[in-house]
């Protein structure tokens, strides 16, 4: 009996801290973000559809396919690639959701090394 009222409590205490996903609420629309690359803020803008992303970033204007793996992560790859870094496709997953923004981690296809940020909805 106290193994059940232990594991009821202690699911209770879990469930509570839960992370909040609302991906969908981002899958389209214009956005603002930030994300932290060796302690650097790198800072853009970019407009969302179901199939493109347009982004502008240090007066820099680049257009990435998207492809969404499940309702909360996707897969970029660069049109019209100018070097070899920007062929690497970028893995993004949505870490959480709030009613405007969304925390995220990404990293380039096949790689250990993860960067955060944040994203903000702007319409």
């Amino acid at each position: 009996m106290k193994k059940i009222l232990l594991f009821c409590t202690l699911s209770l205490i879990v469930s509570c801290y839960q992370t909040e996903r609302n991906c969908n609420d981002f899958r389209t629309g214009k956005f603002y973000s930030e994300s932290v690359v060796n302690d650097v803020v790198y800072k853009s803008r970019f407009i969302r559809t179901e199939q493109l992303q347009i982004e502008t970033y240090d007066n820099h204007t680049d257009s990435s396919e998207i492809r969404w793996i499940n309702d909360c992560e996707v897969i970029f790859r660069t049109i019209n690639p100018k070097n070899m870094a920007e062929q690497k496709d970028i893995h993004l997953k949505i870490l959480q959701t709030t009613d405007s923004s969304y925390t995220f981690e990404y990293s380039y296809v096949g790689e250990v090394k993860k960067a955060k940020g944040t994203v903000y909805k702007v319409e």
